[in-house]
C-alpha cells in the first residue's frame, strides 16, 4: 500500500517536473531525457506493483509534455493507490 507522504512526493514531482519541461530542453541540458523525469517522479510509487505503475509511468509522462493533460486525472488516481 502507498502511503499519503508517497503519493504527495509522486504528485509534487509529477507537477515539477512538468513546470520545467519544455519541448528544447535536451538542447539547453544535453543528455536530459523525459525518462529521467519520469524515473525521478515514479521513485515514490516503488511500493507499487509494476502492473500498476506502468500505466501511470505513460499517464505521467503525458502530463509532463502535454500542457493540455489531464493532471486533476493523475492526482486523483495516485490519490487513490493511498487511500486504498
Amino acid at each position: 500500500m502507498l502511503d499519503k507522504s508517497g503519493a504527495e512526493a509522486a504528485i509534487y514531482r509529477a507537477a515539477y517536473a512538468a513546470f520545467t519541461y519544455y519541448p528544447e530542453k535536451h538542447l539547453d541540458e544535453p543528455g536530459y531525457t523525459v525518462i529521467e523525469d519520469l524515473d525521478w517522479c515514479l521513485e515514490p510509487l516503488a511500493v507499487l506493483p509494476e502492473a500498476v505503475r506502468e500505466p501511470l509511468r505513460g499517464w505521467m509522462q503525458e502530463v509532463i509534455t502535454n500542457p493540455a493533460a489531464d493532471r486533476q486525472g493523475l492526482i486523483r488516481a495516485i490519490r487513490g493507490f493511498a487511500d486504498a
